[in-house]
């Protein structure tokens, strides 16, 4: 009997082993905004919005402890309206567009299979004071919407903020300095030779944060299919925290390889300013300089915001901000924003 008392309980060691090296957790963040919006070229809209700061979304992910140093993990992650419960970030977007892959990792670094981000976007996202937001943030609006006028081609982002099939290497941490290597196969029928492949570097030890990203695709996402020219875009930033305030800087040029109908140049400035234990002023302005095909009139466009984030506890912040944009090319067309919301990470 003391013999099976023993046993039983060496089992349930091992039971309680096993869960403590595996784990798999839900989360997520839901962002919404009211607001007053007009872009340059766009009609004004009262609306109330999904993702004013940061785009709505949910997921799931986990890690294996596989002994000996190495790890697996997986994660799914899906976008979502959340003013009218739609699913995606755009009608047509898959369905996991944020998340999508397994990992091994260790000592090595990690090696990365199916979808997740593309190099632009961590450089992107960390490197101006709005984040993430498709809504507010200059650099980002240069980075990933139309301009007016122009088809999606001439958006400085070469292919999406995630890429489908992709294979990435990260670089163990070496002082603060890690790489990222992207190989996106582009399995198209009779183009298999068509890929998109990138690399990017980011830099952050105390107060200075350096980066730099270099991509070049044939292939768009998130539903893979070919692009009509290849697209090349590259960009270079950095952060320094004062304390009293965090300034950043960037510059990036973005081209239609094998053709000369489009060039672009984006430089954008901005800074975060606290100035309460909870609550950060932020300000920044993006332009971007397109030379465009022989014939064809030069375009420019300049976006500037002003905001304030106020964290009413860890998970949980309010913001405000107002956005300004312009565009010209044959005359000018301009717009103002309005914005309120609340963001909740759960």
């Amino acid at each position: 009997m003391k013999k099976s008392l023993i046993a039983f309980g060496a089992a349930l060691a091992c039971m309680g082993a096993a869960q403590a090296q595996s784990n798999v957790q839900l989360s997520g963040l839901v962002d919404m905004y009211a607001g007053s919006m007009k872009t340059a070229g766009s009609d004004r809209t009262s609306q109330v919005g999904s993702g004013g700061m940061t785009t709505s979304w949910w997921g799931m992910n986990g890690t294996e402890d596989l002994g000996n140093g190495l790890k697996v993990g997986f994660a799914l992650g899906a976008f979502f309206r959340a003013d009218t419960g739609t699913p995606g970030r755009f009608d047509g977007d898959t369905f996991f567009a944020r998340d999508a892959n397994v990992s091994l990792s260790g000592g090595f670094g990690s090696v990365k299979l199916g979808r997740s981000m593309a190099p632009n976007f961590l450089p992107t996202i960390l490197f101006n004071p709005f984040g993430d937001s498709f809504t507010l943030s200059p650099l980002v609006l240069h980075a990933n919407t139309p301009w007016p006028t122009f088809a999606n081609d001439y958006r400085t982002t070469a292919a999406d903020t995630g890429w489908s099939n992709q294979i990435t290497y990260s670089t163990p941490d070496f002082g603060g300095l890690r790489a990222n290597l992207h190989y996106q196969f582009g399995e198209q029928a009779n183009a298999n030779s068509k890929k998109n492949v990138a690399a990017n570097l980011i830099y952050s030890n105390g107060p200075l944060a350096l980066t730099a990203f270099i991509e070049r695709a044939q292939v768009s996402n998130p539903t893979p299919t070919l692009m009509a020219h290849p697209k090349q875009n590259w960009m270079l930033g950095g952060s320094y925290d004062f304390s009293v305030v965090k300034l950043y800087a960037t510059y990036g040029q973005s081209k239609l390889k094998d053709t000369n109908a489009y060039e672009g140049k984006t430089v954008s400035l901005g800074m975060d300013v606290p100035v309460t234990k909870a609550g950060t002023f932020k300000a920044a302005i993006a332009q971007t300089k397109a030379e465009l095909a022989p014939g064809v009139n030069d375009a420019k466009r300049m976006t500037a915001t002003l905001g304030y984030d106020h964290f009413l506890s860890k998970r949980t912040d309010v913001y405000s901000a107002v956005m300004y944009d312009k565009f010209t090319q044959n005359g000018s067309d301009s717009g103002t924003s309005l914005a309120v919301g609340i963001r909740h990470r759960f």
